[in-house]
């Protein structure tokens, strides 16, 4: 399976709380629900449905997934919360029980296994496993160097400081642009893969 990270993020390299003001305020973070003005839904919408065509299951962090369970299933009866409602699930939590799992179809991964355990899905036969928001995650698999494909929604907006999603430990990885489109709200629609070494 292709690990695929995919965010919303501000142009000073934000993800934190794209959804609404209270999705998550660590760190006296004020600006929650930044994407708004920008979300475009022809272009942007297109690429997440997309995008989601070759996802075959979906992983998340713990509040991440309880922001995500707590919004989809009464969504249902629209195809793409349908798709979100039915697919695999994937969540790394160190505090969360298997009882609490309430989102159909998802799975638990101890939080001290999650990068072995998300290193044999990556090794197994299947589609994309693909993560949304969860920084702290998608900052964990991009320094173990298990993310295949990341695609970035470059906002025109600085949001002055907040959670991101690249590693801060002096390493030096080089990616490939595979593809960029530009919304009409001034979005950049960016994907990469890590560069091919010599």
């Amino acid at each position: 399976m292709r690990i695929v990270i995919s965010e919303f993020i501000s142009l000073d390299g934000v993800v934190q709380a794209p959804g609404g003001p209270r999705e998550d305020t660590d760190g006296g973070f004020a600006h929650g629900g930044w994407t708004h003005p920008f979300f475009d839904p022809e272009v942007m919408g297109g690429a997440i449905g997309e995008a989601m065509a070759g996802t075959e299951a979906l992983l998340f962090g713990r509040r991440t997934w309880q922001t995500m369970a707590a919004a989809w299933p009464e969504r249902a009866g629209d195809p793409f919360a349908d798709q979100m409602n039915a697919i695999r699930k994937y969540v790394v939590t160190g505090t969360l029980a298997d009882s609490e799992l309430t989102w159909n179809n998802t799975t638990r991964i101890p939080g001290g296994e999650a990068v072995a355990r998300i290193r044999e899905l990556r090794a197994a036969e299947g589609g994309d496993l693909s993560l949304m928001g969860s920084p702290t995650l998608a900052r964990t698999l991009i320094a173990e160097g298990l993310v295949d494909e990341l695609c970035l929604m470059i906002m025109p907006v600085m949001l002055g400081g907040g959670k991101t999603i690249f590693p801060e430990d002096g390493g030096l990885r080089t990616l490939e642009l595979v593809s960029t489109v530009t919304s009409k709200t001034g979005v950049n629609i960016c994907t990469y893969r890590p560069a091919a070494t010599a």
